[in-house]
């Protein structure tokens, strides 16, 4: 299974504005760098949760339907499963019937339920199963809990503050104390 990025989020969890006032900055001369460290801090709680703050669409791969043809979505919290295609033996691409499969998006990772008769890929040994999904708390930031948006304000802050390399001193490690607090509730757990 290979999870890629196909459309990434419109904006950002927290705006530059959000960032400036959190951090008392006037001015535009730190606007450039505190922007990456908001892509940065976004990015670093999506992989410490496991989930997907702002809307965005992704593809999974696989190369077979599983034995029990329940398939996991790795991509959280789902909102819509877009499209499922298999490559058929001529290795052309075909969209499964939306009847052929149920999404339960009600689940904690997401499943794909395969009907009984839904085709198999036969036309790709790799990558023969396409799954394009979006995910996402919504499309803008006030979709985002409150609590995650804070674990990335906290982040770009404490970025800000310690720009240099990581040392042995506590008050420099990569997040802040109270951040694993704030992220606890939204971490999905690997099997």
């Amino acid at each position: 299974m290979t999870a890629a990025l196909i459309t990434g989020p419109a904006l950002e969890p927290v705006s530059l504005a959000d960032v400036k006032a959190h951090l008392r900055i006037d001015g535009g001369d730190e606007d450039a760098l505190l922007t990456a460290a908001i892509v940065s801090a976004r990015v670093h709680v999506e992989s410490a949760t496991r989930r997907v703050l702002i809307e965005q669409g992704w593809r999974i791969y696989y190369d077979a339907w599983p034995r029990r043809r329940i398939v996991r979505l790795p991509v959280a919290p789902l909102m819509s499963l877009d499209a499922v295609t298999i490559y058929d033996a001529a290795g052309d691409p075909q969209v499964v019937d939306a009847e052929d499969y149920e999404a339960d998006v009600a689940a904690s990772p997401a499943r794909l339920v395969l009907a009984a008769n839904a085709p198999t890929p036969v036309g790709r040994a790799v990558n023969g199963i396409e799954i394009d999904v979006t995910a996402g708390y919504g499309a803008t930031s006030v979709d985002v809990p409150a609590a995650l948006r804070q674990a990335v304000l906290m982040l770009v802050a404490h970025w800000y503050e310690h720009r240099g390399a990581v040392g042995h001193d506590l008050a420099v490690l990569v997040a802040p104390l109270g951040f694993e607090a704030l992220i606890a509730p939204y971490r999905l757990l690997s099997l």
